[in-house]
């Protein structure tokens, strides 16, 4: 995709930690994250989804280890992806012991409701000890009961404090490789908490709005939220949270980068809603044409306009575009210049041949 000069986001420039082989934060790529929703003792459960998150793009995979068994099964799991883990850990210590030990990339946790200090301290101890960075989850529905008697209600401010005397747990037991998020199901909330969070630290940022919702409802509050704070620089890595098939995230997250210019993966079609004046079924050509070209992993752009209203102004800033023209005068470009006539009847097969033969490796 060509960057136009309006485009260009400036991110702020954040610490780099390690989440196994991906880098975060700094100069490295805004990475997509997901989450598995089966079973973590569900060995080869966990590990048929952990790959259908690799295979769409998922550069991260968070699991949940909420009992010894769990973690144990982790260390089975690591073996069979590739992508890095990030182990799901809440209130027993133990848990993140084991979890790095037994392979996690990071260590999702809120320090403060780990215990004490010297709890706190085996915690870091084990982390350090396998190279494991942690993220530090601060969700709205979670925040301390003396913050909720401080604020009154979850609030910005509340979210932003508890990550400030989190961040000072770890730097006192002298350890810096992590990342932060301060999720909430409220979009308003999120942003702000994030903005202000942002404008006191440097460590990296883990975006989302938690709990946003179902696949159509959750993608719009998701793409609302991060999509404010990834325009104004903010955030280094991203999850959309989606009571879904944890594939849908990943597609989410990657279409919200993509949308912004900022990475790019698969085609990205650009194409009208359809009219009186199409020349050819829009609506159901792109439907067809997604699912077709769902395994293109290389990024492609394709214009798909029912008629010449828009058609070659949009198919000139594309690698592949048509246009609807009368009398099934239907006319293909390439790199924004018109090629040939394509009949009705012959547009999808025609597309999908030309985006597979230009974006083979």
């Amino acid at each position: 995709m060509q960057i136009r000069p309006h485009r260009i986001i400036k991110r702020k420039l954040t610490k780099k930690i390690s989440v196994g082989n991906i880098d975060i934060g700094g100069d490295a790529p805004i990475s997509v994250q997901s989450m598995t929703n089966t079973l973590t003792t569900d060995v080869e459960g966990t590990i048929n989804q952990i790959r259908s998150l690799e295979e769409a793009g998922a550069d991260i995979v968070r699991v949940s280890c909420p009992d010894e068994e769990s973690t144990k099964a982790l260390k089975h799991i690591v073996k069979k992806v590739s992508v890095p883990i990030v182990a799901d850990i809440h209130f027993h210590y133990k848990r993140a012991i084991e979890a790095a030990e037994m392979g996690a990339s990071c260590l999702r946790i809120n320090p403060g409701n780990i215990g004490s200090n010297k709890r706190i301290l085996e915690v870091v101890k084990a982390a350090k000890n396998n190279n494991c960075s942690i993220r530090i989850g601060v969700n709205a529905g979670s925040l301390d009961k003396k913050l909720l008697e401080k604020y009154k209600e979850p609030c910005p401010e509340a979210l932003v404090e508890s990550a400030k005397h989190n961040i000072k747990i770890l730097e006192d037991n002298d350890f810096f490789n992590f990342k932060i998020s301060v999720k909430s199901s409220d979009i308003f909330l999120t942003v702000k908490a994030y903005k202000q969070l942002s404008n006191i630290c440097d460590y990296p940022l883990h975006l989302g709005v938690t709990e946003a919702g179902g696949l159509f409802t959750g993608s719009i509050k998701s793409s609302i939220g991060i999509g404010q704070l990834l325009m104004e620089g903010i955030g280094d890595t991203i999850r959309v949270s989606l009571s879904s098939d944890p594939v849908d995230e990943v597609k989410a997250g990657f279409e919200i980068l993509k949308s912004l210019g900022i990475r790019s993966r698969g085609v990205n079609i650009i194409s009208c809603p359809s009219c009186a004046r199409q020349a050819f079924p829009v609506i159901e050509t792109v439907k067809i044409l997604e699912k077709r070209l769902a395994h293109i992993k290389k990024p492609i752009n394709l214009s798909i306009i029912g008629c010449v209203v828009n058609g070659p102004g949009e198919a000139s800033q594309t690698e592949i575009g048509l246009t609807g023209g009368g009398q099934d005068n239907n006319l293909l470009y390439l790199s924004g210049i018109p090629h040939s006539k394509v009949p009705s009847s012959e547009i999808i097969n025609k597309i999908v041949q030309l985006v597979e033969e230009k974006t083979k490796d």
